[in-house]
């Protein structure tokens, strides 16, 4: 028979014996050798930061209307007996020609009246010039009469007082100096009275010329002649027709050029001119206004919307800029002129530029070297840069404008030439990422292309 505390003392033994076992193997292995990891380099492209020509533009829209147009009113009453045989909506026509005629004959009367009054008074004007020229002759000769009336009459008064001359004698010799004398002072009234009848018979002369010009001019607006080369618009009148005074006859559009009163977004405009003029400017003289814009060298190039720009392209200048802000589009109007709009038509591809056509308005400032990169390389107000050890630098950047795909750096800003822009997309994001930067060369052209702008 077993003895049982034998037993008892065995399984403690062998638990003991086994976790020495356990203990003696743990301290006895070798070391396990461990593999120090990093995150994967990451592929991106990055072009390298640069200052490239740039050129500013923005478009603008509006409608094409004529720089001149004329709404010719009838300035006579009467029938119209003539009307120019071209004179149709649609039609061209030149500078000078008549175009209608209101029948003249009572304005004919007035002026033929007019001339006869006047030819009336001039004719009365000669006589009464033939006739002072003959009353000064007259009193010429009468105060010569006089002279020797008085010269007779003091010798016979020497005469007399030698008794060797009757008294009847001297007193017919004063009466005869008297009536001289009367003679005398008859004609210096007389001529004396020419001055006042010549200046009522002048005054009478104006007046005359006046009527006579007021009824030519009268007569003269029986003709409408078009006071420029002009193409025709609605025609309100028919041959044979009365018209009364302040009637529309016809509306003429110039032809020698048209203008745009092109709306654009106050926030391009601000972004257009910020930059190119750097001194304040006046609004309140156009002229001052208008040597201020010419100074800041914008081109201005319209185009038909709808239509090939290759051919429908106008070269524009800047007139003037709109008086007030459209509040509901937040639009302000740049006013541009097109010269000769109808020349070099191509039919089916370059039309002329008609009143009403909606046209783009395409403004560019001059090329300025500036510092662009792609808006999609802006993340949040920042941009991914590869660095000199290939590691990803976050910066923020300070930003000028956008330009469409296109971003344009503020010249303060620290993003310096010859820094790495990386412009694909990245995740994660984390400073000292590894890179593996590529050079995206044709990217990069592209930017540069895009920078400078379509030539107009």
């Amino acid at each position: 028979m077993q003895n049982p505390f034998k037993k008892a003392y065995i399984l403690p033994l062998i638990i003991l014996a086994a976790i020495a076992l356990v203990v003696f193997k743990v301290k006895t292995r070798p070391e396990i050798s461990h593999q120090v990891l990093t995150f994967p380099q990451r592929t991106v492209e990055v072009i390298q930061l640069q200052k490239i020509p740039f050129r500013n533009r923005a478009t603008a829209y509006g409608y094409v209307e004529p720089a001149v147009t004329l709404k010719s009113k009838a300035e006579v009453s009467g029938k119209i007996i003539y009307i120019h045989p071209r004179l149709k909506k649609g039609a061209s026509l030149p500078k000078g020609t008549v175009v209608l005629r209101i029948e003249p004959t009572t304005f004919e009367f007035s002026r033929d009246q007019s001339e006869a009054v006047l030819n009336s008074s001039q004719y009365s004007l000669k006589q009464l010039e033939v006739e002072e020229k003959s009353t000064l002759r007259s009193l010429k000769i009468a105060e010569k009469k006089l002279q020797i009336g008085q010269k007779e009459l003091a010798r016979l008064k020497r005469l007399a007082k030698q008794n060797l001359i009757s008294r009847s004698s001297l007193d017919d010799e004063e009466q005869t100096v008297l009536q001289l004398r009367q003679q005398v002072e008859d004609l210096q009234g007389k001529a004396a009275g020419y001055s006042s009848r010549k200046n009522a018979l002048l005054s009478q002369i104006r007046q005359s010329q006046t009527q006579l010009d007021q009824s030519r001019d009268t007569l003269g607006r029986t003709e409408i002649k078009l006071p420029f080369d002009a193409r025709i618009g609605t025609v309100s009148v028919e041959k044979g027709e009365y018209i009364s005074t302040g009637n529309v006859l016809f509306e003429a559009l110039g032809t020698d050029a048209v203008e745009i009163n092109a709306q654009l977004p106050v926030s391009q405009f601000y972004s257009l001119v910020r930059g190119l003029r750097n001194k304040t400017i006046s609004m309140k003289s156009s002229e001052a206004l208008q040597a201020e814009l010419a100074k800041m060298n914008l081109q201005a190039i319209v185009t038909l919307v709808g239509y090939d720009e290759q051919f429908s392209q106008w070269p524009a200048d800047i007139l003037r800029i709109g008086e007030s802000i459209d509040p509901q589009r937040d639009t302000i109007g740049l006013v541009v002129s097109v010269k000769k709009p109808y020349d070099n038509i191509i039919p089916g591809k370059r039309p002329p530029l008609l009143k009403g056509m909606f046209a783009a308005v395409k403004f560019y400032t001059p090329v300025r070297k500036r510092l662009v990169i792609p808006r999609k390389a802006v993340h949040q107000g920042r941009v991914y840069m590869a660095s000199a050890d290939n590691k990803l630098k976050i910066q923020p950047v300070s930003i000028t404008h956008h330009l469409g795909p296109l971003v344009v750096i503020k010249e303060n800003d620290p993003l310096k030439p010859g820094q790495k822009i990386i412009i694909t997309d990245i995740l994660p994001v984390f400073e000292d990422l590894p890179l593996k930067p590529v050079i995206a060369r044709e990217y990069q052209h592209w930017l540069a292309t895009e920078a400078l702008g379509k030539q107009p």
